[in-house]
């Protein structure tokens, strides 16, 4: 094993020092001659990890030595380099588009950093294993921007661009600026315009340090942690602290890639919900998410473009004199370049992703030129743009022609023109999603859309139709924007007699169509072949049944062979079944049979959550369980029975026993206990219950997570919801707390508590706090 073998003097002797924490490390890799963005490119000053220093950049050792055998030093000094190189290998794979490991050696390298924090408890805040996202927060709290983050004019027209060039020319010659002449040349950088959400990003002393929404402009919302999932986002810059700025503000644009948008967009239509209109809603509605941890599930990157502030020591600067980042001396922060172009060049030495496609132009024609052909190679970008920015080159020009209230002057918009065209349309058909959601698509006279031929649109839901007044015959207008799904956004001529009549029973199985607000579901439940392959999926989910080898691949196979056409059907395979699919041998065989014998008598909670009962998850299928004891008491509760259980509401009880009184559901459930599929009655443990009849509720970030505390309370007879009411003896109030739940706790006249005062109380009722792991 090429690094594992090397005791803890010899991995000394190739750092060319002693122990240091993570902050050394990166200090002594950083401050070493090369660098930069690959193995032999000595041009750059700053790199995460050295490839002559740290084995785990350049064809790293993926076969380690098991944990349990190290040493303590050796763990560390282990973690410390697995921190830079995969700080490293992110800059490379989502800065520069350059990885130089697989994704799997790249997963192994993860891992492993993983396995040692967790053994010697090694984790740091800046840890690249921290990007999984924390504890939700309330809400979004409002903060100010270091500078103001300001709109830009815009236009469509060539001529209102060359005003543009004519206003800052004559505006720079009556204000007498430097260099201005009858020979002058004017430079612009000229970038593509991002549609997507416009982010500040602030470092201080190169680390990580908050990030905040456009909002009014001068302030913005916190979206500190939703940013910090963002893997180019990195969480510490380039170079040594003193190599850069001590307070750095970045403006940048967050979007999602066209491929992982429709990725995305059909995760949700298969989840039953509604899918993004395009990828600039999906980037804003996952950026504003409360939920650190579904940010950082979704495929967010970011360009950065603009300096909002640069400071320089502790009284700090804005240089204007020109300074080119990547030929400071280690050890001197740079002072602020004086043009955009270097500060461009300066953000990408930090570590911060610039567009490849900016240019520096210098004459206002080129910047025409550079939109047109900008226009012709948009559909094959990997992101959404809707024109470009034209900027001043020369940061002091910039000052000298200053800002108005609402946009800077030294900076225009030339956009694309819409992509619409009108057409017919021929026929209307409802598409039934595997969640039984039922999406009407409008069949087109086909029309060309900015040169791609457009035959269908969404027309999303009911609602949607009934608000467009459109029908079969009526000439609508079409958009198209990259690639998302085309939709129609009004009706040009009407021609029809009202809008299309929507069906009241699912085109697939006949079940009846109920409504649930804009929406449209079928009813058929479990008995609907449209929804049946989600059925089993979600039956065999590890917060299921856990069914392993029963993905979705192998369910498409049994539908495919015609043999699953209903979920019962799992249970009455054979090996001569399975034997006849792809990819099937005897063992597979043998091993899926054997999981799905070993599924026949759950837990009623994992039955009850496998089934798919609209808004019954893991926790509410639990309390369920703990409720009613058994299925038969579940198939005989009333509403108002449902409505006793925990967290079940009106609405959901009311949707729980529209399920369980559906006749095709009925059907399924006894079916499967024909057939031997029968959930264990729920027995309640009988444990402490020194916590019995307290309520408490949690927020902020404590010494554990979250749900340890509430399991802690569970587990000795007492309650832990998620929201305040008068109900509520103690709200726990951890670190950054959100303001919601204070207020509320204020309103009720709830006791709040810190963490200290709460292992105080537990301390009273006998109970060890923090819990052992």
């Amino acid at each position: 094993m090429a690094d594992e073998g090397i005791d803890d003097g010899q991995r000394d002797d190739r750092r060319g020092g002693g122990q240091h924490d993570d902050g050394d490390e990166d200090a002594d890799a950083d401050g070493d001659e090369g660098g930069g963005t690959g193995a032999d490119d000595e041009t750059e000053t700053a790199r995460y990890a050295d490839p002559d220093e740290n084995p785990y950049v350049t064809d790293p050792p993926t076969d380690f030595d098991p944990v349990a055998e190290l040493s303590e030093s050796t763990a560390r000094t282990q973690a410390d380099r697995l921190r830079a190189a995969i700080r490293e290998h992110d800059y490379r794979y989502y800065v520069e588009a350059d990885p130089i490991v697989s994704d799997a050696t790249y997963d192994a390298l993860f891992d492993r950093l993983v396995d040692l924090e967790e053994a010697f408890d090694l984790r740091t805040e800046d840890s690249p294993t921290q990007r999984v996202g924390g504890e939700p927060v309330d809400e979004l709290e409002a903060v100010e921007h270091a500078a103001p983050m300001l709109s830009i004019d815009q236009t469509t027209d060539p001529d209102d661009v060359r005003e543009f060039d004519d206003r800052v020319r004559r505006e720079l010659a009556e204000a007498e600026f430097d260099g201005v002449g009858d020979d002058w040349s004017l430079e612009y950088v000229c970038e593509p315009k991002f549609d997507g959400l416009s982010v500040e990003v602030v470092y201080e002393d190169g680390e990580y340090a908050r990030a905040a929404t456009r909002g009014d402009g001068t302030t913005g919302d916190d979206v500190t942690e939703q940013v910090a999932t963002i893997r180019a986002v990195p969480g510490r810059l380039r170079g040594a602290p003193d190599d850069v700025p001590s307070t750095l503000a970045v403006r940048g644009e967050v979007y999602i890639p066209r491929d992982a948008f429709q990725e995305l967009n059909r995760e949700r239509q298969e989840r039953g919900e509604e899918p993004f209109a395009n990828p600039r809603n999906a980037a804003a509605g996952t950026l504003r998410r409360l939920d650190p941890s579904i940010v950082a599930d979704r495929p967010l990157s970011v360009f950065f473009f603009d300096v909002l502030e640069w400071t320089v020591g502790d009284a700090g600067t804005d240089a204007a004199d020109e300074t080119d980042a990547a030929d400071e001396t280690a050890g001197d922060a740079p002072e602020r370049p004086a043009t955009h172009w270097a500060e461009l060049d300066a953000l990408e030495s930090f570590g911060l992703r610039r567009n490849d496609r900016t240019e520096l132009v210098t004459d206002v024609e080129d910047a025409i030129d550079y939109r047109d052909r900008t226009a012709a190679i948009r559909d094959e970008l990997e992101y959404e743009i809707d024109g470009i920015v034209i900027k001043v080159n020369d940061l002091a020009a910039c000052e000298e022609l200053g800002t108005t209230s609402r946009s800077y002057r030294w900076a225009f918009a030339y956009k694309f023109p819409p992509r619409t065209e009108t057409t017919t349309v021929e026929e209307i058909v409802v598409q039934v999603g595997r969640t039984g959601r039922l999406t009407p698509v409008a069949l087109l006279d086909p029309v060309d859309v900015g040169g791609v031929t457009v035959s269908r649109a969404t027309l999303h839901n009911p609602a949607e139709i009934e608000a467009l007044n459109v029908n079969v015959g009526d000439h609508v207008r079409v958009y198209r924007a990259g690639d998302v799904i085309p939709y129609i956004p009004t009706v040009v001529e009407k021609r029809s007699d009202g809008p299309y009549e929507f069906p009241e029973t699912c085109p697939v199985c006949d079940s009846p169509v109920e409504r649930d607000g804009p929406l449209a579901y079928c009813t058929g439940g479990l008995g609907c072949p449209a929804q049946l392959e989600r059925a089993i999926e979600h039956w065999a989910r590890r917060d299921a049944l856990d069914i392993e080898g029963l993905g979705p691949e192998t369910v498409e196979q049994l539908r495919a062979a015609g043999l699953v056409e209903s979920l019962p059907d799992l249970y009455r395979l054979d090996r001569e079944d399975l034997a006849s699919l792809e990819g099937f041998g005897e063992t597979s065989a043998e091993n899926l049979l054997a999981e799905l014998d070993a599924s026949r008598n759950p837990p009623l909670p994992e039955f009850l959550a496998a089934l798919g009962i609209p808004d019954v998850g893991a926790a509410t299928a639990r309390n369920l369980a703990e409720s009613f004891g058994t299925l038969d008491a579940l198939l005989e509760a009333s509403e108002d029975d449902l409505r006793t259980v925990e967290d079940v509401g009106e609405t959901v009880a009311g949707e729980i026993r529209e399920f369980l009184d559906g006749e095709r559901n009925r059907e399924t459930i006894a079916e499967l206990r024909e057939l031997g599929v029968d959930p264990e009655p729920y027995e309640t443990e009988t444990g402490d219950a020194e916590l019995e009849g307290l309520t408490f509720v949690f927020t902020g970030a404590l010494s554990v997570p979250r749900s340890e505390a509430q399991a802690v309370v569970e587990r000795h007879g007492g309650s832990a919801t998620g929201s305040v009411s008068g109900n509520t003896d103690y709200l726990v109030v951890g670190e950054d707390p959100g303001r919601s739940k204070r207020r509320d706790a204020e309103d009720h006249g709830v006791e709040t508590i810190d963490e200290a005062d709460f292992a105080d109380l537990l301390a009273d009722h006998g109970i060890e706090w923090p819990p052992e792991s």
